[in-house]
């Protein structure tokens, strides 16, 4: 195998890993995912939500409701093909439910996450539909991340 092909594989790994680790509320497990430094993205989440979350300390208060707040599995992963063996462009579903109010989330998602050659996250690009969240929670998306 080729030194591209193990950093792609490196990189697919990682990002199977997130999912296995959000899914399964594994949040200390999802934050070792990350570089030191390691950016977290979202563009196009509500006014009252992060647009960035930086490092592993921000990355860790930020994600460690998110086992309090969804039961969800992640399918459908399919993984687009990247020039560069460190960019992982992946399309996803979630299956799932909000533990407060019972209603679903399903949501569907488009990940841009660009890694080091060993696999860990440098910067992830999240795409998802606040909506989605906002309807299955029943309230404002800053209580996911200030509980």
């Amino acid at each position: 195998m080729s030194t591209q092909e193990n950093i792609r594989n490196a990189a697919q790994a990682t990002f199977k890993n997130h999912l296995e680790f959000l899914s399964s509320g594994q949040i200390e497990k999802w934050v070792d995912l990350f570089d030191e430094n390691g950016i977290l993205e979202f563009p196009y989440g509500p006014a009252d939500f992060p647009k960035l979350v930086k490092g592993k300390k921000e990355l860790y208060e930020y994600m460690k409701n998110f086992p309090k707040h969804f039961l969800v599995s992640f399918e459908n992963l399919h993984f687009h093909a990247t020039e560069s063996p460190n960019l992982v462009i992946a399309e996803f579903t979630s299956n799932g439910k909000a533990i407060s109010t019972g209603k679903p989330y399903n949501q569907q998602y488009i990940s841009v996450v660009t890694t080091d050659d060993q696999g860990m996250i440098l910067k992830y690009v999240d795409f998802w539909n606040p909506m989605v969240a906002l309807e299955a929670i029943n309230a404002p998306l800053s209580n996911f991340v200030n509980e």
